[in-house]
């Protein structure tokens, strides 16, 4: 048998988190982040590991789970550094794209990053700005058909010529 094994990816972890080789060998899994989470949306995944869980709910970015984190598994951001690298993304499933009005995700965007854009003959469509979406995952749970997905950006997996 031949053919690459694929990896799958690690669940989000909490924001301001380290990369993923360096926060699992750091975090000690003593849930402190969980317990100091206000939303609580960090939850405990695989291997006792925190991961973010968006039908809980959103990420306000307070940063009292960097606050908790003794082992320094989550790091103090820098000023500006953005949170993740997590994106929303619009499947087919949405309702809007069936032709039926919804606009549930547009109104719980706290940046204003999902707009409907209206056009002549049906309903309203979204348009998520990319830039704009800060990942927080507001839009996730209030979504009645689960059509938005919250990851990090998937990078290309086309095999080279030689691998072929």
């Amino acid at each position: 048998m031949r053919g690459r094994v694929r990896a799958v990816a690690p669940a989000p972890r909490p924001p301001w988190a380290r990369e993923e080789r360096d926060f699992i060998s750091s975090c000690t899994r003593c849930d402190a982040c969980i317990d100091a989470c206000p939303t609580a949306i960090l939850v405990r995944a695989d291997g006792g590991f925190p991961a973010v869980d968006f039908s809980r709910g959103e990420c306000t970015f307070c940063g009292d789970c960097v606050t908790h984190c003794a082992p320094r598994a989550l790091l103090r951001p820098a000023e500006g550094d953005a949170p993740w690298s997590l994106k929303a993304s619009i499947g087919q499933a949405c309702l809007a794209a069936a032709g039926v009005e919804c606009r549930v995700c547009g109104e719980n965007c706290p940046v204003g990053a999902i707009r409907f854009r209206p056009r002549i003959g049906g309903v309203a469509l979204p348009q998520l700005e990319a830039e704009a979406c800060t990942g927080c995952g507001a839009c996730f749970a209030p979504c009645p058909t689960r059509a938005i997905v919250v990851q990090a950006p998937v990078e290309c997996d086309v095999p080279t010529e030689s691998e072929q």
